[in-house]
This record gives structure tokens, sequence and C-alpha cells, in this order.
């Protein structure tokens, strides 16, 4: 790899420091090419993207960021998983993980807060972007469905009753 590879990298990196709402870091030694292919699209499903970069490239991206200390994570062989919501990179990870021992999560970072591995776990227990907003859609909606439930429910008794006063007319 030459230096305007390096370069490169380092930006790419840097980038994903930046803007993504959480990065994983785990250690993906013994995973065969069809496993990491596996955790790539899982994490790609949740909405997010899988990184393999150097340590030591990783790290020159992180200098000068308020998680510069993700930096002590990255020993061995280590993966990134991040995306810009907050919880699916952290949820695909952890749901990997359970069914494949050899991704050992290390820790991460979500926005500017470092995470510790019992950190990923809770915010990957956390619940998404999307089912976030279909609970507020249906704390918002729920008012007004007791409403017309209420407005209707009126018509319908008195229909009800004038139905039954015409059966007994007849």
């Amino acid at each position: 790899m030459n230096r305007a590879e390096k370069e490169a990298v380092v930006a790419e990196l840097d980038q994903i420091f930046t803007d993504s709402g959480v990065v994983v870091v785990a250690h993906y030694e013994g995973l065969t090419v069809a496993e990491m292919s596996d955790l790539r699209h899982r994490v790609s499903d949740a909405g997010g993207a899988v990184r393999v970069a150097k340590n030591k490239l990783a790290k020159i991206a992180l200098k000068g960021k308020s998680t510069e200390g993700m930096a002590d994570l990255l020993t061995g062989m280590t993966v990134f998983a991040y995306s810009e919501d907050p919880v699916s990179a952290a949820k695909a990870v952890e749901a990997y993980a359970k069914d494949n021992d050899k991704l050992v999560v290390l820790g991460g970072a979500m926005g500017d807060d470092l995470l510790d591995p019992a950190g990923v776990k809770a915010v990957a227990a956390m619940p998404s972007r999307e089912e976030l907003i279909a609970s507020i859609a249906a704390c918002l909606a729920a008012p007004a469905s007791n409403i017309a439930g209420a407005i209707g429910a009126p018509a319908s008794n008195i229909a009800s009753i004038l139905s039954t006063i015409e059966e007994k007319a007849a």
C-alpha cells in the first residue's frame, strides 16, 4: 500500500468516525470469509457497513477526536461496524456475536461517548429509530381514534334503538 492509498484510507476512516451515529469495534480472528461476508450482509441489511483497516491507520484517523480513547481497543485483528442510526450497527453486531463466538465485541463509540462491551450491548438493546417513530405515531394516533370511536358510538346506539322501535311497531 503506497502513501496515497494510506492517506485515502485515513480520510475514509476519519469520515466514518466523524459522521457515524455508532461505531462498534470487534475482534474477528478466526472468522472465515463466508462468516465475514455474512456479518457484512447482516450489518448492511440493518443500514450500516463493515470496514476492516490497519490499526495504525485507524489510530491516525482518531487523533484529535473526542473518541480518541477508542484507539486503545485497536489491537489484533479488528473490524469496525458503523451506521448513521445510533442503534442498528450495534444491534446487528451483537446479534451476530451471539451466533458466532469468534466475533468478540471490544467496545466502540456513540457520538462523543466511548462504549465498553456492556455499553455496546446496552445500545443494541435500545429500540431503533424506526421503532421509536412507530411508537410515537401510535401514541399520537390513539387519542384521535378514541375520539372517533366516542363520536361514532352514540350514532350507532341511536340507530339500534330506532331499529328496535321499528321492529316493535311492525
